[in-house]
């Protein structure tokens, strides 16, 4: 059931176009807009990935326009990442086209489907938001629960 939920959910999120950005862009740009001021090694560790590959994806999302790179206030040999309003744009707009997605959808269920489908997705996140928390106290988690 989790698979298929999962598929289903991404098919209907993939028919709104992440274009420009490729999905670990954009799971860095989520990242930066949960976390404006990171520098690229909290960033890196957010993504699980390198810094050096890290800092390659913020040239790219840089190079169109939708990160920054910002002196740090606390060091001069580190700097702070945030969201352009380019950036921020791009992810509400992208937002609002996932929602327009799921609104035709949803617009099919009954009322009383609708009703179901929104407290499932409740207690789905109720229960996520736990080990959501666990996950970012601890790296090591995150990574086992990404490959189980």
């Amino acid at each position: 059931m989790a698979t298929a939920a999962a598929e289903l959910l991404e098919m209907l999120l993939g028919r709104a176009s992440t274009a420009p950005v490729s999905p670990s862009q954009l799971r860095a740009l989520f990242l930066l807009e949960q976390h404006e001021g990171i520098n690229l090694r909290t960033l890196a560790d957010g993504l699980r990935s390198t810094p050096s590959s890290t800092s390659r994806l913020c040239d790219r999302l840089q190079a169109v326009g939708f990160v920054e790179r910002l002196p740090s206030a606390n060091s001069r040999r580190e700097l702070q990442l945030r969201l352009s309003g380019r950036g921020c744009a791009f992810l509400a707009d992208l937002r609002a086209r996932r929602e327009r997605e799921l609104a035709v959808v949803t617009a099919r269920m009954s009322g009383e489907s609708r009703a179901m489908l929104l407290k499932g997705l409740e207690s789905l996140r109720n229960a996520a938001v736990p080990v959501m928390d666990e996950a970012a106290d601890n790296p090591s988690l995150a990574q086992r629960a990404r490959t189980a």
